[in-house]
């Protein structure tokens, strides 16, 4: 009687041990996903003639709540995908990538839909300022490697 009463705690206390490892394993997964974006709005890239260079989905940051949080924490951002930041005025920009963990591409444009300045591939969880240098209304960010693949370029206009 002994003996079976030990095994049976035996493979009680196993099966707790197992449950608990798994759950630890499943909160472990959802925790690394990071957040997930809502696309709502298109962003278009215009060439010299007014034609699209090419097109992205973008989020919208637009609260200082949302612009602070731009995309960090987001772990996965589709090649078609983007974050779009608006801004009230029409001034100087600086961005950071603290707790950002992809590569980005950082596209400063002004009121007249211009890209004044890109900052190409950003360098993930980075502490550096990246300065817009020229008064900007609104901010792209793309992965890192999107206006070099897509030949987007400072002076390029943009439409949404």
């Amino acid at each position: 009687m002994r003996i079976i009463f030990t095994l049976i705690t035996v493979l009680s206390l196993s099966l707790i041990f197992s449950s608990c490892s798994e759950q630890e394993k499943t909160e472990d997964n959802s925790q690394n996903k990071g957040r997930t974006l809502t696309y709502g709005k298109s962003v278009s890239f215009l060439d010299t003639k007014a034609d699209t260079l090419t097109t992205i989905e973008v989020a919208i940051a637009d609260s200082d709540k949302e612009r602070n949080q731009g995309l960090m924490d987001v772990r996965d951002l589709p090649s078609d995908k983007g974050m779009l930041f608006i801004f009230d005025e029409n001034q100087p920009r600086s961005f950071w990538m603290a707790n950002t963990p992809l590569s980005l591409d950082i596209m400063f444009v002004n009121a007249d839909f211009e890209i004044v300045r890109i900052h190409q591939n950003a360098e993930p969880f980075s502490e550096k300022s990246f300065e817009s240098e020229e008064p900007a209304k609104y901010v792209i960010e793309t992965n890192g490697g999107f206006s070099v693949s897509h030949d987007i370029q400072e002076g390029t206009k943009v439409s949404f």
